[in-house]
């Protein structure tokens, strides 16, 4: 039994020898980390190594974050001009961080439109439809042409369509024989409209060119009895022409 004891104190001993090893004292007056000297050859070699390059690089913002930008802050500022200058909250901070999206995508959408505004059926069956006539034929028409019988082709053709563009000419053409507008082929009809001075011959080209916009650019398809409505500011703004006094 006292040699079971004495084998006991000597293994605790040893346990205790052991762990003192384990833990090494070190001097206090030795500084745990060692201050290191870097020269500046030591930093070019950091310099050059594209691993140690943590330079953020802020991109370019695109076309998309930049009109986003513009839109929320008009909203801001006409927000500002009516409520004053105060934080949004609620409602409008949700109508600001959503509407500049709607916005977006509602001139999208416009684009998209404009852009594919061509005949969807010619499209599928990979056709272009030919254009009845070049617009370089313009001038041969109204200064060569006899508008009138063109008009009748085309009403016997049912190209009511057609026949609203030679009314069109055909005003231009009275028009200029009156010498109420110089016709010129490089001219807009903007440039006609301004150059009337009869405020009620103006507001009738007006009209008419509001038609002939509408059913000649638009593509729509006009019948017989829509004709018969659409010709007659055509015939009312030929008749002011007509009796016209410089």
């Amino acid at each position: 039994m006292p040699h079971l004891k004495f084998l006991f104190l000597f293994l605790l001993f040893s346990l205790v020898v052991l762990a003192r090893q384990d833990n090494p004292v070190y001097d206090k007056e030795t500084p745990y980390f060692q201050k290191q000297q870097i020269t500046e050859t030591d930093l070019e070699d950091y310099k050059g190594n594209k691993s140690f390059n943590y330079t953020e690089l802020e991109a370019a913002d695109n076309w998309f974050v930049k009109l986003k930008r513009w839109l929320r802050n008009a909203l801001f500022q006409i927000m500002d001009a009516l409520f004053g200058n105060t934080a949004a909250s609620g409602i409008f901070k949700f109508i600001f961080n959503v509407v500049p999206y709607v916005i977006l995508g509602i001139l999208i959408f416009l684009l998209i439109k404009f852009f594919l505004k061509v005949n969807a059926t010619s499209i599928i069956q990979g056709k272009q439809k030919a254009p009845e006539f070049a617009f370089a034929d313009e001038e041969h028409i109204i200064k060569n042409e006899d508008i009138n019988a063109l008009i009748n082709d085309a009403i016997n053709q049912k190209n009511y369509r057609l026949a609203i563009r030679y009314n069109y000419l055909l005003a231009l053409k009275e028009l200029s024989e009156h010498k109420i507008i110089i016709w010129e082929q490089d001219k807009t009809n903007a440039d006609y409209i301004d150059e009337i001075e009869d405020e009620t011959i103006q507001l009738n080209f007006k009209h008419i060119t509001k038609i002939y916009d509408y059913v000649w650019y638009g593509s729509f398809t006009i019948d017989a009895l829509k004709f018969e409505s659409l010709k007659l500011p055509f015939s009312q703004l030929s008749k002011l022409t007509i009796h016209h006094i410089g």
